[in-house]
């Protein structure tokens, strides 16, 4: 990533010598930053950045960190949807040049996802080596709400970005009412799916497994970690109640793979295929869409306390999120699980 000394100091001298600034806010780890007065452009530095822009401010959204399918843009504006590949620079395969960053002219580079100190130490080298700001916000399913109102400060969006937050609080809380009670033991055991043999799955906190672990017990939790491949031995061993998969490939031939009949989730046809467009409602990314997955996730699991429609609520959401309210016809595809 690294460019040419020259080159950095050109442009942050730039920057200095056109931005006129406002009084310091500081990011999710607290790091200062000398917000624009006006931010008009934004640069996401990942895919759960530029969800989580696109929902509030989708004007300010330079690009995509990788290009959107067609199918994908009937449920977003059309034309924000159809904004450029620019690549990106936290996360597997960081393709983002610093170079075509700075072309870009962005007035702030947003990146949303954990606040270590690897992810810090990022932080201000771009931003050193850029002269942009870079603010890095909270990624975990539960800091939404902070998450909005901090990018409402960032962006001079505090109205707009209140009610996202609220929205998040509204349903963490509605589902939290409804299931505090259930005791962890007594939650279902859940086994999370990906890839098309199903045996790639997320162990103990790992940030792709945030909402099942908010209901239910997942069976590779005892594991810390992040995304780890295993074998259909330990998922026999393991027996979820529950199976939750975003690999439609996986859904459509597990019932029929003889390696897989002994299971509960199995037997007993619990094997749950995600919705996933225009993104997945489990993870991939682990951004807000999110927040309509975890409603289907607790209606799965807990039908008898979870009486909402969700075809309502995915109207509502994608209305109120993704700027475009889907026909009924698109909210059976998404629920269905399909691309």
């Amino acid at each position: 990533m690294a460019i040419a000394r020259r080159t950095f100091v050109a442009a942050a001298l730039a920057t200095i010598g056109t931005s006129t600034t406002r009084a310091a806010v500081t990011d999710a780890t607290g790091r200062a930053l000398s917000a624009l007065d006006k931010v008009a452009r934004v640069f996401p530095a990942g895919p759960p950045a530029a969800i989580l822009l696109y929902t509030l401010a989708p004007d300010l959204l330079l690009g995509w960190p990788r290009p959107n399918r067609l199918e994908e843009c009937a449920y977003m504006l059309p034309d924000v949807c159809a904004r450029p590949e620019v690549g990106r620079i936290t996360g597997r395969g960081n393709t983002a040049n610093l170079e075509t960053v700075l072309a870009l002219k962005p007035d702030l580079i947003l990146d949303v996802g954990s606040t270590s100190t690897t992810f810090v130490s990022l932080a201000e080298r771009v931003q050193q080596q850029t002269g942009i700001p870079y603010a890095l916000l909270d990624g975990r399913f539960d800091a939404i709400p902070a998450t909005y109102r901090k990018l409402g400060e960032l962006i001079g969006r505090h109205d707009e970005a209140e009610k996202f937050a609220r929205y998040a609080d509204d349903t963490l809380k509605t589902i939290d009412g409804r299931t505090a009670a259930i005791a962890p033991s007594n939650r279902p055991r859940v086994y999370y799916a990906r890839g098309p043999r199903g045996l790639i799955t997320g162990l103990g906190g790992s940030i792709n497994v945030e909402t099942i672990e908010l209901l239910a017990q997942n069976v590779a939790g005892d594991n810390k970690g992040g995304l780890a491949n295993v074998s259909i031995e330990q998922v026999l061993l393991w027996n979820p109640d529950v199976i939750i998969t975003i690999d439609q490939d996986f859904a459509e031939t597990v019932y029929g793979d003889p390696s897989w009949a002994s299971v509960n989730a199995v037997r007993n046809h619990r094997v749950h295929l995600s919705p996933k467009m225009p993104f997945g409602w489990v993870d991939f990314p682990p951004s807000v869409n999110r927040i309509i997955g975890l409603w289907w996730l607790a209606k799965i699991l807990y039908p008898d306390r979870v009486h909402e429609d969700m075809r309502a609520l995915t109207r509502d959401f994608y209305t109120m999120f993704y700027h475009r309210t889907p026909s009924d016809m698109q909210i059976e595809h998404v629920l269905a699980g399909r691309d």
